[in-house]
C-alpha cells in the first residue's frame, strides 16, 4: 500500500471516528445548543467524508455534493439558532 492511500484510509477512519462520536452528543447532549452544534460538526464531517470519498474513487461529481451538503449544513444550522434564540426563523 502507497503513503497517500495510507494516508486516505486513515482520514477515512478518523473522520468516521468523528461522525460516532457527534451522533453520540447529538443523542446524548445535556442541552439543546449542545444538540446544535453536534449537528453542526455532523455537517462538516459528512462534508469531509464526501470529499475524501471523491479522492479516493477519482469522481468530480462528489465535490460538488459536498458543497451542496455545506451550503444546506450552514441554513439549517443558523435557521435552527435562529428560531432557539428568538422563537421564529422570519422577522
Amino acid at each position: 500500500m502507497s503513503p497517500p492511500e495510507l494516508a486516505l484510509n486513515f482520514a477515512l477512519g478518523a473522520v468516521s471516528v468523528a461522525m460516532l462520536l457527534c451522533a453520540w452528543r447529538l443523542l446524548r447532549g445535556p442541552e439543546v445548543t449542545d444538540r446544535l452544534l453536534a449537528l453542526d460538526t455532523l455537517y462538516i464531517n459528512t462534508v469531509a467524508l464526501v470529499i475524501l470519498l471523491g479522492l479516493r474513487w477519482q469522481t468530480a461529481l462528489l465535490f460538488e455534493a459536498a458543497l451542496i451538503i455545506a451550503m444546506l449544513g450552514f441554513v439549517s444550522t443558523v435557521a435552527l439558532a435562529r428560531y432557539l434564540s428568538r422563537g421564529d426563523v422570519v422577522e
